[in-house]
């Protein structure tokens, strides 16, 4: 039986990390067997690429090389985590994944949607998520709280309205796909998202016993 596949998104300072273990200890609980991986990353070659994109570079990065970093990325990451693991019946519960790629590449960097879903298509073939939980917060308040927890990353460092490209492109997908979506209120205290997860976790899980 083929597992499934959860995909956790959101800008910087949505709360991803702060909930993840929440998340991975409700689905184990509830008896999945579940694999945790994140992007870019999840393999040595995944994270040697993660660093990559991650550092500051003093000659920067062209957006088309950075595009093509995170794919290269996701095609390790896919044949050699996610596809067999998915073929084992264990479920997925990654910290981003192409959605990602939409939405920091297509909204943030400008690049048109239709490279990255030839990309898309090519890496990746029919696997996508069944279920994407997107953390959502308005920019001012994820950008400050991400200041609050450590050093600013490549990313982190970008101006307040490529994070606004970021969120709306985001919030575009999830308009656009909302049978796979679910939004979370990332603005509500800890209990309130969790509350939220919960929900949508049950709900999840109930339609795929």
């Amino acid at each position: 039986m083929k597992g499934k596949f959860i995909t956790v998104e959101g800008i910087e300072g949505a709360g991803k990390s702060s909930n993840l273990p929440f998340i991975q200890h409700y689905l184990e609980a509830a008896g999945k067997p579940l694999t945790v991986t994140r992007e870019p990353g999840g393999t040595h070659l995944g994270e040697g690429i993660r660093r990559l994109l991650l550092e500051g570079h003093d000659e920067g990065m062209m957006p088309a090389t950075e595009l093509l970093l995170m794919f290269a990325a996701r095609a390790e990451h896919l044949q050699r985590i996610i596809r067999p693991a998915l073929n084992d019946g264990r479920w997925i519960l990654c910290d981003r994944f192409t959605d990602a790629t939409y939405a920091y590449q297509g909204g943030g960097r400008g690049i048109p949607r239709h490279y990255i879903a030839e990309l898309e298509a090519f890496v990746q073939g029919s696997i996508r998520p069944d279920l994407t939980l997107l953390f959502d917060v308005p920019v001012d308040i994820g950008l400050a709280r991400a200041r609050n927890r450590s050093d600013p990353d490549r990313f982190e460092q970008q101006a307040v309205d490529f994070f606004e490209r970021v969120r709306e492109a985001y919030l575009q997908l999830a308009h656009e796909q909302p049978d796979r979506y679910r939004i979370i209120d990332a603005r509500k205290n800890l209990e309130g998202v969790r509350a939220q997860l919960t929900t949508e976790l049950d709900r999840f899980i109930g339609d795929h016993p």
